[in-house]
């Protein structure tokens, strides 16, 4: 399949593209939790970006160098982020501490994202600096720690010229199947996947150039879905911290329908969230007819949440024909499929049983969602395992190539040869089909359940599993183990309590429900804790590392962290960051 042709680029690179923008009336609003809203010019942040340049070349940072960000929604990462780029700096967007009964974990990690990227710099705010301490003398980066307050204080704004071939971010990829892994990407690669989003979701001269988003700016999908984005359109952005979302899903619908928001994107368990959590007394006033792009992607689309979300909220003007749900990844800079704007989602019945067994579609009664085209420049393959590009319906894995592919992984060589051929292609690690021209996609190849020989998507074992009572909605995974002294593997399904009934009847109705959809009786099911299971920066569900710690006797639920807690984390974050600075 292939995509319509790319139109010529509009700008070399993301700091021109923000110069350009400046000149424009269109804003960022930042929402917080009690809705009292503030608001940026892309004028300001241009002025700003140019100050916390000036800082970052007066510390020593060099053409080239990656900085580090780890910091919350605010007008901070903005500074952070552009004014890395005016550096001429390489931007490393990280995930902020947010699960503090995770905090070992979370520096493990942070600390080997700063050492792989060779970050000179980590660049934060006052609240988070207090607690990186053992991530940054674990990682020991060049200049160390500062907060973009400290940098951002020179009078005289700078700027470096930079080409469309210098890499304008490194973002790490989901990590759901290994750990995640640093994906660099081209200023190039960048303008050519916002100018395909810009075919994707034209603009017509009537409507409200206003994108609404409650996603992290440290994923791809809020950053340069969201952000460059409407730098690009350009645009207004009106942006939600996902804290904010997550204790209260109604602020995203609100802010939608008090700015007329165009497009809001967001991963399916979102609109479920809303489902579940959204009161009609919150709504009251709410007018969601400007949405015209509700995309939905990141992870696997229910089509049942997508049916249920309308029938809900068609009442204050939402249409079915907004939802878009749609296909990406980090290593594509972002999208890499679109199904037609105002069509509305379409869905496919298949045999589950010979999808498992053979890998062929017939018609039957799981239903899988189409994630629809090529965007413009993109090119997409279904291929088995000796290469060869198979028919329509024959499940595979899937290829991509395009002009917004990424440069490499960072620092890494052998991992950038085994994802990207000499020709261009990429392959993505997912499986999925071809029919009528629109992808299907089935789940990860390093995901795959094998009972009896068949080969089953985690997905089709999951699902029905987000109407058990007891459950916790989207906090289960399908695992194929092999049993102690078993030779063959079978089912374990790992989930989180959400309620009180007894352990024992939850787990029966697990069983059932995977039974009647599948067939296949899970041999292990075991309820777990709320916030168990293990979880990617974007929250994902990372299921090969949660079989790993059943197996080695490591899943275990997050601490409690009280302010006793909080106070004993602070202090030992404070030794370490002075330990570091002294060593610096």
């Amino acid at each position: 399949m292939r995509g319509p042709t790319l139109p010529a680029l509009r700008f070399a690179t993301v700091n021109a593209m923000l110069a350009s923008t400046a000149g424009t009336d269109f804003r960022l609003t930042f929402v917080d939790a009690a809705e009292k809203e503030t608001s940026l010019s892309w004028a300001e942040v241009y002025q700003r970006a140019r100050r916390t340049a000036a800082g970052l070349l007066r510390l020593g940072v060099r053409e080239g160098e990656r900085v580090a960000l780890l910091l919350p929604t605010s007008p901070a990462f903005m500074d952070a982020y552009f004014g890395a780029l005016l550096a001429g700096a390489v931007p490393v967007p990280l995930y902020p501490p947010v699960r503090l009964g995770r905090l070992e974990e979370y520096h493990r990690a942070t600390a080997r994202m700063l050492q792989v990227t060779e970050s000179c710099l980590v660049l934060t705010d006052s609240r988070v600096r207090l607690l990186l301490g053992p991530s940054v003398e674990r990682s020991r980066p060049r200049l160390g720690c500062h907060t973009v307050e400290d940098v951002s204080r020179d009078d005289e704004g700078r700027e470096v010229a930079v080409g469309a071939d210098a890499l304008g971010l490194i973002q790490f990829s989901s990590g759901s199947t290994v750990d995640p892994k640093p994906v660099a990407l081209t200023h190039g690669a960048l303008l050519s996947q916002l100018r395909a989003l810009e075919v994707a979701m034209p603009v017509p001269p009537d409507s409200p150039r206003v994108g609404v988003s409650w996603l992290p700016l440290y994923h791809d999908m809020g950053l340069i879905g969201c952000l460059l984005s409407a730098l690009h359109y350009p645009g207004h952005l009106v942006l939600i911290p996902p804290e904010a979302f997550l204790a209260r899903p109604a602020l995203w619908l609100r802010a939608v329908s008090r700015h007329r928001g165009f497009i809001s994107p967001a991963p399916n368990f979102a609109y479920g969230l809303c489902l579940k959590r959204v009161k009609d007394a919150e709504l009251e006033g709410v007018d969601l007819s400007s949405w015209k792009h509700a995309l939905n992607g990141a992870e696997p689309v229910s089509s049942e949440t997508l049916r249920r979300f309308v029938e809900r909220f068609e009442r204050w003007g939402f249409s079915a024909r907004a939802l878009r749900p749609v296909y990406g990844l980090s290593e594509a800079s972002l999208a890499v499929t679109f199904p037609p704007e105002g069509r509305g989602p379409r869905s496919l019945g298949v045999d589950p049983g010979l999808l498992a067994s053979e890998g062929r579609v017939e018609e039957g009664a799981r239903p899988l969602v189409s994630v629809g085209c090529p965007v413009a420049g993109f090119e997409v393959e279904v291929r088995d395992e000796q290469g060869g590009v198979l028919p329509d319906k024959r499940v595979g894995k899937v290829f991509t190539r395009g002009p917004s592919l990424m440069h490499s992984y960072f620092g890494d060589a052998l991992s950038t040869r085994r994802a990207l051929t000499l020709d261009g292609w990429l392959d993505t690690g997912d499986l999925g089909f071809i029919a009528e021209g629109e992808l299907y996609l089935t789940g990860r190849a390093k995901d795959v359940v094998i009972i009896r020989g068949a080969n089953h998507a985690p997905q089709s074992f999951e699902e029905p599993l987000q109407s058990v009572e007891g459950v916790r909605t989207g906090c289960a995974v399908a695992l194929g183990f092999t049993p102690e002294g078993g030779q063959d593997e079978a089912l374990l399904i790992l989930a989180e309590r959400g309620g009180t009934d007894a352990d024992e009847a939850v787990e029966e109705r697990i069983r059932a429900a995977v039974v009647e959809a599948t067939g296949v009786r899970p041999h292990t099911v075991k309820l777990l804790e709320p916030g168990t299971l293990p979880r990617t920066s974007s929250g994902k569900l990372r299921r090969m590392e949660a079989l790993r710690r059943y197996l080695t006797g490591e899943l275990s639920p997050p601490k409690k962290v009280g302010m006793v807690g909080m106070a004993v984390e602070m202090a030992r974050s404070a030794l370490a960051m002075a330990r570091a600075e002294h060593d610096t």
